[in-house]
């Protein structure tokens, strides 16, 4: 018994090891907070944002785009939930 429990032991980090190496070399990548040399792409980005939509441009978003603008949207406001939960150590409602 013990060697067949070895034995899927060795098999599952052996199988895992490549996709546990792609998420590490993503999340090194995508999981770093800004640099100071990243800070004028930022900034550039927020103005074409505001100069869009002052523009109209918006309204020349493919479907796709749009979608995928959606999305991101979400992302930002349920990684905002779910801090908010971890600081205050509850799913509902602050001890007031």
């Amino acid at each position: 018994m013990a060697t067949k429990v070895q034995g899927l032991v060795n098999s599952l980090l052996v199988q895992s090891r490549p996709k546990l190496d792609v998420f590490v070399k993503y999340a090194l990548v995508e999981l770093t907070p800004p640099s100071p040399t990243d800070i004028p792409a930022i900034r550039q980005g927020i103005s074409n944002i505001l100069k869009g939509a002052r523009t109209g441009a918006w309204k020349n978003t493919s479907v796709k785009q749009a979608w995928i603008n959606t999305l991101v949207t979400m992302e930002v406001f349920f990684w905002f939930y779910v801090g908010e939960c971890i600081g205050k150590r509850n799913l509902v409602g602050y001890n007031v």
